[in-house]
């Protein structure tokens, strides 16, 4: 069988290039004579492999100095309490809930302190992103924490929140290394990588120094406390090395293929194909609000459990893989990542067309 196209929401599909480079590396890195996954973290080899991972990172993004990555485990749902754990400092951080893993997030902080909710989507099922403008921030807050692209309900903020002078946390999981950002505007941006930069297994941490508390947290577990990481360069322990030598080989892609304003450009087009396909169809219905649609994710549905799940179905058996919407929502949904080639939105979309027609 060859390959067939994965919209997974995570993990998800990987660069072809990736996957065959890590192949010819695998019984032998660079001919050490050992797979990466057999090497030491302290090794000379691994230790250039992160550190350029990490290079080629701060280039893509244009990471500035005074900011720290970190790569760790746990994957980002890991941060829902090192976040809370490491920068709640007067017990009180605010929280915009715009979709399950920001309610997550915000519940799990809940359990460390004062942990507000001061706007909220999910009076419409999260469809939209809230209005981020007038915000009632809290004069204590340690932080703002959003999740700037909710994979499930395929929204995005297109519009960072005032958050009047106080840290802005973002979970950017399911949008990392889509398009261009401006790290200044964050004080931490996080993400679970099995979405579009790795396999799953590791989370990426950038954190601006200031925010890392600079003793030792007397009550926070030691492999939590962002000192504890940032000091030991993130080989405190053994870290996921196979998994941030990957990460490693997709940013070296990116930077091979235009950056993060080549992988924008691609990401719109192919957005673009699909979106313009749901606004015209008379089967097909997206579900996120048009001005707050993601690149990455698009959920559609039919309006008929029996028809998505006809759809489905079909779908697998035509090569289309994992286009089953989330458990909590039903319907469809499109994960259409980075590495996800034009090539795969355009036979669905014209898989789109011809069920549509025999099922009108």
């Amino acid at each position: 069988m060859g390959r067939v196209y994965n919209f997974s929401a995570g993990p998800a599909v990987l660069p072809e290039e990736v996957l065959q480079a890590a192949a010819n590396d695998m019984l032998d890195y660079k001919g050490c004579g050992m797979s990466v996954m057999e090497m030491s973290h302290r090794s000379k080899m691994f230790e250039e492999i992160i550190t350029e991972a990490e290079q080629d990172l701060r280039d893509l993004m244009g990471i500035p100095d005074n900011y720290r990555v970190l790569f760790l485990q746990g994957g980002g749902s890991m941060q829902f309490a090192q976040v809370p754990l490491n920068l709640m400092k007067t017990g009180v951080a605010d929280y915009i809930v715009s979709g399950s893993w920001s309610k997550k997030a915000w519940k799990e902080a809940k359990k460390f302190g004062d942990a507000r909710c001061i706007a909220s989507s999910e009076d419409k099922t999260f469809s939209y992103i809230p209005d981020v403008d007038a915000l009632e921030i809290d004069d204590d807050a340690d932080y703002v924490y959003i999740c700037e692209n909710e994979t499930i309900y395929g929204t995005k903020y297109h519009k960072l929140p005032d958050t009047k002078g106080k840290p802005l946390v973002a979970d950017v999981s399911s949008c990392f290394l889509s398009e261009p950002v401006n790290v200044e505007d964050y004080g931490v941006i996080y993400g679970g990588v099995q979405k579009n930069v790795g396999p799953a297994g590791v989370a990426i941490v950038i954190i601006r120094e200031d925010l890392i508390p600079e003793e030792e947290l007397p009550n926070v577990p030691t492999m939590l406390q962002y000192k504890t990481q940032a000091d030991a360069k993130s080989l405190y322990n053994t870290p996921p090395c196979w998994g941030i030598y990957i990460c490693g080989l997709v940013f070296k892609w990116l930077k091979a293929n235009g950056g993060l304003e080549g992988a924008k450009q691609r990401n719109v087009e192919k957005a673009q194909l699909l979106y313009d396909y749901l606004d015209q169809s008379k089967l097909f219905k997206a579900t996120a609000a048009k001005e707050d649609r993601s690149l990455m994710n698009i959920p559609f549905v039919t309006g008929d459990k029996d028809l998505d799940a006809k759809f489905v179905a079909e779908a697998k058996a035509a090569g289309l893989e994992n286009i089953k919407g989330h458990r909590s929502v039903g319907g469809m949904r499109a994960s259409i990542y980075n590495a996800m080639p034009k090539a795969g939105v355009e036979a669905l979309v014209e898989f789109m067309k011809k069920f549509e027609a025999e099922n009108a």
